[in-house]
């Protein structure tokens, strides 16, 4: 059973909980591993112009919908290819 006296000194002991609340983030901060190598980020201005490319490709494989499916079928077919490609670049 709970002693209600205990609780009402945690509740009211503000300084105890800060300090946990303070050990506890330093301790969160502490255990993060650093980086051993550098961050190989990847280059965003690639990114967007393939990806534009991308929606370049898809719209005009939506615009061939209605004339030639095969054609339409091919672009857009390209167009996820083209967009595996983007993610990797």
């Amino acid at each position: 059973m709970v002693n209600l006296k205990e609780v009402e000194n945690d509740l009211y002991n503000v300084e105890s909980r800060k300090d946990r609340n303070d050990e506890y983030l330093y301790n969160r901060r502490t255990n993060i591993p650093l980086p051993k190598q550098p961050v190989n980020y990847p280059d965003a201005k690639k990114h967007q112009l393939v990806s534009f490319v991308k929606s370049g490709i898809r719209i005009i494989g939506y615009v061939f919908i209605p004339f030639n499916l095969v054609i339409a079928a091919i672009l857009l077919i390209l167009s996820e290819i083209v967009g595996i490609i983007e993610e990797l670049v």
